[in-house]
């Protein structure tokens, strides 16, 4: 009798903890600040390898100061604002950088995004001896850069491309041609910086002797309209934009040299019709490396120009069947006859040393699993360190291996997501390290691994965490019928009970090389899931074919036809949920952003009976309507795949609907045009078919600022929980 006494009490002190816990609101998520993870602001680890340097905020007071790694020590102020002014202005810094020789730091502030990635910055040039401040320009400028003495500072405005020497105060215009909507220096135009993953497109040769810079003529890429909306009569804004099969810039590459004022041209053939997606400085200060790749992105060749008559020769070509991979991970070894870079002419990604002098491939990390990227070359000791996935998909650790793909071992052993940052040195690194249930962990570590301190261990969000009635999230690994495998992630309601049945909101982002499930904190959305479980319903994830990080094939099954096997994985997957015992197989339900969008969108159009409802944000409609680099990498043009294109559209499947859907686009998105939203919506019109539609006035792609976040996710809450 005591037993059962006994266990009555756990139950209702159980249940009584239960009830006490708070519930999440959406003020929590969005004015609150209820669940903010914090990272180490600033940090940045110094040249002598010994020291770091990290921000810190009092008041209106910033201070840079740095520190001795090993004893965490002071070590010095580097930077106080207290008394700094310009322009009756106190100078402030939403980010810095440090010249080569660490004597004077670049201070950023102001920032005032253009698309996506670029954004202008007032811009400070601060000496640490004299404890004197310039500026840099005294407008906003764009991408403000030392040169490796530290002496001068190169940036862009205007489309053209300036520098100023901070010794003399003589200033320079590299280029004076910049216009507009048609002649850009030194930045990149909109679609490369989109999909090539950069903005600044001019480097510094290693002894500051030249500038390699790109120059984009759009003249003949199409242009996009946008009305912007606020004014009696919408003001428009028009910008160049090269949808599928449409032109592209033509690229030049130039050579300036500093001294003498003197500019050649590289030579990197007579097709313009072509991408440079890269430029790196080899070890040599007059050689530049050049990535040329062709139209369809099928064959990528690099090119070594000499800076002082832009002659050039290849030294390296890859060819795929279907895509080459563009990325940063390449280091250029001291003995000037090869380099280390990761490709997948493996199947895998993996490091590959290459002697452009020998013509000979190496493969530095043989194995079924995926590289993420390169951390470091160390040349002293002759070793790169990088970060893998080797034991699983999910996973992500840091390895080194010597440059003849031998020694190799593990650095960082624990479980979970390591993202590490390199030391000067490389006797140091900082590793942020999460797993799926964990929030991020700042530690200093050794090159063998040893934690030596603490920056920052989140407690503060984990107590925060404790206070609410939060639901399970684990990682599995689902089969399916043949065979096929998947990795999913799944969020119970907080009162789970298997033996109940529960709604399920499947969450998806589906795009070529992407990942969603990985044991890292937090995922997508987590505390807006979570507070969908705290109503009652499951959320799950699952990363289905054209994902990344379990091999070539695997990602680039769905080539000339995105859309068809991602679809058909988020439809079996559910499928297979409806089966399972815990869940309402007629309550099941699907979303997502972006490419998210577009599969969420097919998922609903191309079934009619697996999906209760849907949610499309910002989503693609037809790849029509999608820039040429992204799309044509995966789809070739309309005009030579328009089955492809048009077999997977959703704006051309929306007969089948029946499920509850909602179509959520920002009209001043410059990356998914509302243009797809509005075509999607005729489509919907003309097929007669009922739906649900919320846009928001003047939004771009991430639709934020403002009230328009919280009222996007009020409107999705609201959303589910009247048809789910």
């Amino acid at each position: 009798m005591k037993h059962i006494l006994l266990i009555a009490a756990l139950f209702i002190c159980q249940l009584a903890t239960a009830q006490s816990k708070k519930q999440i609101t959406l003020d929590d998520l969005f004015k609150n600040g209820t669940f903010k993870i914090k990272s180490v602001p600033g940090f940045n680890g110094m040249k002598d390898g010994k020291h770091y340097s990290k921000t810190e905020q009092l008041g209106d007071t910033q201070i840079i100061k740095k520190y001795n790694i090993e004893t965490g020590a002071e070590a010095g102020v580097l930077f106080d604002n207290s008394n700094l002014m310009v322009g009756g202005k106190r100078v402030k810094f939403e980010s810095y950088h440090f010249s080569d020789d660490e004597k004077k730091i670049l201070l950023l502030n102001e920032g005032q995004s253009v698309y996506r990635h670029s954004a202008f910055y007032k811009a400070y040039v601060y000496d640490i001896a004299t404890k004197t401040i310039a500026e840099v320009d005294n407008e906003k400028v764009l991408h403000p850069t030392f040169s490796p003495d530290g002496q001068r500072v190169a940036y862009v405005k205007n489309n053209n491309l300036y520098t100023i020497d901070f010794y003399n105060g003589e200033s320079k215009q590299v280029t004076a041609d910049g216009e507009w909507n048609k002649i850009i220096n030194g930045n990149c135009d909109w679609v490369y910086e989109e999909e090539f993953g950069f903005t600044r497109a001019f480097e510094w040769s290693p002894d500051g002797k030249y500038i390699a810079y790109y120059r984009f003529d759009e003249s003949n890429v199409p242009e996009f309209s946008m009305p912007m909306y606020g004014n009696l009569y919408p003001e428009n804004y028009n910008y160049k934009y090269p949808k599928a099969g449409e032109p592209n810039s033509i690229v030049d590459i130039k050579l300036y040299e500093y001294a003498t004022g003197n500019t050649v041209k590289a030579d990197i053939g007579t097709e313009t019709d072509q991408y440079i997606p890269r430029i790196k400085w080899t070890n040599s200060p007059n050689i530049l490396c050049i990535y040329r790749m062709n139209r369809l992105q099928n064959k990528l060749e690099l090119l070594f120009a000499n800076a002082a008559d832009g002659k050039s020769e290849v030294i390296y070509t890859e060819e795929n069947k279907y895509y080459v991979e563009v990325n940063d991970n390449i280091q250029f070894l001291p003995d000037n006859s090869s380099f280390i870079f990761t490709s997948e002419v493996s199947g895998y990604t993996h490091l590959h040393r290459w002697d452009w002098k020998k013509k000979k491939l190496t493969d530095l990390t043989p194995g079924k699993y995926d590289i993420a990227n390169i951390t470091g070359v160390d040349k002293q000791r002759k070793q790169v360190y990088y970060v893998a996935a080797e034991k699983s998909p999910i996973e992500r650790k840091l390895y080194v291996v010597n440059w003849e793909g031998k020694q190799r071992k593990t650095i960082t052993p624990e479980d979970g997501t390591h993202g590490i940052t390199a030391i000067e040195g490389y006797q140091y690194f900082l590793d942020k390290h999460t797993r799926i249930n964990q929030p991020p962990v700042f530690y200093l570590r050794t090159a063998d691994g040893k934690i030596i301190k603490t920056l920052e261990d989140n407690k503060d969000l984990k107590a925060k965490m404790e206070e609410f009635d939060l639901g399970n999230i684990a990682i599995k690994e689902i089969e399916l019928d043949g065979g096929r495998t998947f990795n999913t992630w799944m969020i119970t309601p907080p009162d789970f009970n298997p033996n109940k049945k529960y709604p399920v909101l499947m969450y998806q982002y589906s795009g070529p090389g992407s990942q969603e499930v990985a044991d890292r904190f937090p995922v997508r959305d987590f505390f807006w899931h979570q507070m969908l479980a705290q109503k009652g319903y499951i959320v799950f994830c699952a990363d289905g074919t054209g994902t990344g990080f379990r091999g070539e094939e695997f990602k680039k099954k769905t080539y000339l036809q995105l859309g068809k096997y991602e679809s058909e994985d988020q439809i079996a997957i559910a499928k297979w949920l409806g089966n399972q015992s815990y869940v309402e197989k007629g309550r099941i339900g699907i979303w997502g952003w972006s490419y998210g969008g577009f599969m969420s969108s097919t998922c609903v159009m191309k079934v009619a009976d697996v999906f209760k409802m849907g949610i499309a944000v910002a989503p693609v409609s037809n790849w029509r309507y999608y820039d040429n680099i992204y799309t044509e990498r995966y789809m070739r043009t309309p005009k030579e795949n328009a089955e492809g294109y048009d077999n997977n559209a959703p704006e051309k499947m929306v007969g089948n609907l029946k499920a509850k859907y909602l179509l959520i686009h920002g009209t001043a998105d410059d990356n998914v045009h509302f243009q797809n939203a509005v075509m999607m919506t005729d489509a919907l019109i003309k097929a007669n078919k009922e739906f649900d539609g919320e846009y928001y006035p003047n939004r771009n792609h991430g639709i934020s600022g403002g009230n328009a976040r919280p009222h996007l996710y009020k409107r999705m809450t609201d959303f589910i929980l009247s048809n789910l």
